[in-house]
């Protein structure tokens, strides 16, 4: 096996991790965290630098000497909207913004990818590193697809890594066909009339219909396991009224995410949603307004990309875990499924680490290394990029 990445450029790509993970940016803000990428990568020379792709996105582009495939690798740029409960010396320093999924530490792999394309440029084609903005709201990968700066950097094939608790530690999952779950978010909006606590009979108060809709979302839920007519409907969040003790409501908001594992399928599970809810409305004298949000479609693995992946992940003898996969979890990386060969693969964080987009999880850092040999594998096998002398580890 070929070591791409030695001890001392882990040490590198660990401490730029810590560095993005202080200085963390939500979906649509990536601003600084993109420039921070051109800068710390500027000295790996790409062909070509595509900045503002979609939003805050940056793509680098390594060129080969001979004609060959367009390989897309993929990481994202944005953090959440989450309190980090730590305290690690290189925490969050923005209060309600953390890299709470890992974010940071997939760029950190895409950037170890990135320097040894510096020194070892493919030997045909081109390498597309994409450092994906707003993957968190679902409106990334469109945006990017939408720029017509895309056209000309369209892949023949498109990879990406996203790390995950609850495996065990450098174990991936990959598989062809279906990977992750449609996901959706709906807002359903009550209206009736706001009335003195005292005297509720004067007003229409949404708190029964709240009360009724959410009992009745269970009733549509289908299966434990990801498969044919499985459905998960999941309420996060509802917001009712003042915080006080003198008024009675009179709106009332209840937000929702659907999941299904056909894309097509989530429109046809918020249908049936919306009819209910206007249904209950209607019985309690409530006016109804909905919007739908954060629209995940399913990733479904190409079998040669997800081939090219297992073979990446025999070569450096990581296990690999049965059964996984598809997942309930959605991700926005399914799109580019519509315009590349692509495939998504699972490597585990460990058993006991906190799961992605709690408050006290932190991406670890022996991944940064498994994650760019990965990538760096896939490019080997469709574009030629082994080292002319190999690093010692």
């Amino acid at each position: 096996m070929i070591a791409y990445i030695n001890d001392q450029e882990v040490a590198v790509l660990r401490d730029w991790r810590h560095k993005l993970h202080q200085f963390p940016e939500i979906s649509g803000e990536e601003a600084e965290t993109a420039r921070e990428v051109v800068s710390f990568l500027s000295d790996t020379r790409p062909d070509q630098v595509v900045t503002e792709l979609g939003g805050h996105g940056v793509a680098l582009i390594y060129e080969g000497a001979e004609a060959g495939p367009s390989v897309m690798l993929r990481c994202e740029l944005d953090a959440l909207q989450i309190q980090e409960i730590s305290d690690l010396p290189y925490r969050s320093r923005t209060d309600g913004k953390a890299h709470m999924c890992g974010h940071d530490g997939h760029m950190a792999m895409m950037a170890g990818v990135a320097r040894h394309l510096g020194q070892n440029r493919p030997a045909r084609g081109r390498a597309i590193l994409l450092f994906q903005p707003a993957e968190e709201t679902a409106h990334g990968a469109e945006a990017v697809i939408a720029d017509p700066k895309f056209a000309s950097i369209r892949p023949d094939y498109a990879f990406a890594i996203h790390n995950m608790p609850g495996l065990p530690l450098a174990h991936v999952a990959i598989a062809e066909g279906q990977i992750t779950c449609a996901s959706m978010g709906l807002c359903i909006r009550l209206e009736g009339k706001t009335a003195h606590a005292s005297m509720p009979e004067t007003g229409i108060s949404p708190a029964m219909a709240v009360s009724r809709i959410i009992a009745a979302l269970k009733t549509l839920e289908a299966g434990d396991a990801v498969g044919p007519g499985f459905r998960r409907l999941t309420v996060t969040g509802v917001h009712m009224g003042k915080k006080v003790f003198g008024i009675t409501p009179g709106d009332a908001e209840i937000r929702m995410t659907l999941r299904t594992p056909e894309s097509d399928a989530i429109e046809v599970l918020a249908d049936t949603v919306r009819d209910m809810v206007r249904a209950i409305a209607a019985e309690e004298g409530l006016t109804v307004g909905h919007s739908t949000h954060n629209f995940f479609r399913a990733c479904i693995n190409d079998p040669e990309s997800a081939a090219i992946f297992g073979n990446a992940a025999d070569e450096m003898g990581l296990s690999r875990v049965a059964g996984y996969v598809p997942i309930r979890g959605a991700e926005d990386f399914g799109l580019f499924g519509s315009c590349s060969k692509a495939a998504l693969l699972f490597i585990g964080s460990g058993m006991d680490r906190p799961m992605v987009h709690n408050p006290d999880y932190d991406f670890p850092d022996e991944l940064i290394p498994k994650g760019a040999q990965l990538f760096l594998n896939v490019l080997d096998q469709l574009l030629g990029v082994t080292p002319q002398n190999q690093p010692q580890s």
